[in-house]
């Protein structure tokens, strides 16, 4: 197994509740962790690494195990008393005992990664009482990582995030599960499909940092996907919804995200940024259009 490039690395003892690290803390621990998993994980991307099919009829790699057991191992050491959950890890009650919770996928966007596409990204985050206050997503083909901290805005490099700010969907840029690009209702309402990309992270993402205005998830996403770039998403000013309205605890399905919101990034700042469609309004067209979507699950999210 190639090694992971990892400088810097520091240990720290178990804290009282009362002394648990700010997210700052975490968001640069997570940062220094995502890209070092990245690298290692890259140094198997186009290379014809073995893999098999899990559960669910999924794809792993031994690079999304590569990455995963070196994130644990790193994170772990450094926050003992925080829980874990990833992907590619067996699930334990133990973290429901956990104020703070690692919440991982290791490369999303497997299918992706083993066909050579450079959209799949290594996704951390780490959740107090359901809600992620610190995150990174790195994405290893380009070199991008993005950085957030509850309170503190989002970055990508050393440019803040602002999600772009639109009165309605027409003329919105979005993506999201191939038959919903399809969907009849997307030209109806004057949006602009782009591409699909395959990490629902990367894609959430985007949003984030203003490449698209709209994306969504299948009812199928799974905390690993979402808990980073939901912290990047708001961060930025960008809202994260469902069918039901916005997204709150993890364990939410059908979500989308959407650079309309009511918060601002950056500390003590904060400004209505939206309009009537993200606010979930019933009557409104374009809250019609998002609850057609998010009502017709398309099956586990494989594209």
């Amino acid at each position: 197994m190639p090694d992971a490039d990892l400088s810097g690395k520091r240990a720290e003892t178990l804290l009282p509740e009362a002394l648990l690290p700010e997210p700052a803390e975490d968001a640069r621990l997570l940062a220094e962790a995502a890209r070092a998993a990245g690298r290692l994980a890259l140094a198997y991307f186009g290379r014809d690494p073995e893999v098999w099919t899990k559960e669910g009829n999924s794809p792993v790699s031994e690079a999304d195990i590569a990455a995963d057991n070196f994130l644990r191992e790193h994170l772990m050491a450094a926050r003992p008393d925080y829980g874990w959950l990833s992907e590619e890890s067996a699930d334990t009650p133990d973290r429901l005992q956990r104020r703070r919770v690692f919440v991982v996928d290791p490369i999303d966007g497997t299918r992706a990664f083993i066909a050579g596409d450079k959209e799949w990204a290594v996704s951390a985050a780490v959740v107090e009482d359901g809600r992620p206050i610190a995150a990174a997503l790195y994405q290893p083909v380009t070199d991008d990582l993005w950085v957030s901290a509850l309170g503190l805005g989002a970055r990508r490099g050393n440019v803040g995030l602002e999600a772009t700010a639109r009165e309605s969907l027409d003329g919105a840029r979005v993506t999201g599960p191939r038959r919903y690009l399809k969907h009849p209702e997307m030209h109806r309402h004057g949006l602009e499909p782009r591409p699909f990309v395959p990490s629902l992270a990367l894609r959430l993402a985007y949003v984030a940092d203003g490449r698209l205005d709209v994306a969504f998830g299948s009812s199928f996403a799974n905390d690993w996907d979402l808990a980073a770039a939901d912290l990047l998403v708001h961060e930025a000013g960008g809202t994260l919804t469902t069918l039901r309205g916005p997204a709150g605890a993890l364990q939410r399905r059908g979500a989308a995200a959407s650079a309309a919101g009511r918060r601002r990034a950056g500390p003590g700042r904060h400004r209505d940024r939206a309009s009537g469609a993200r606010r979930r309004d019933r009557s409104h067209p374009d809250g019609e259009l998002i609850r057609s979507f998010a009502k017709r699950p398309v099956g586990p999210f494989r594209e």
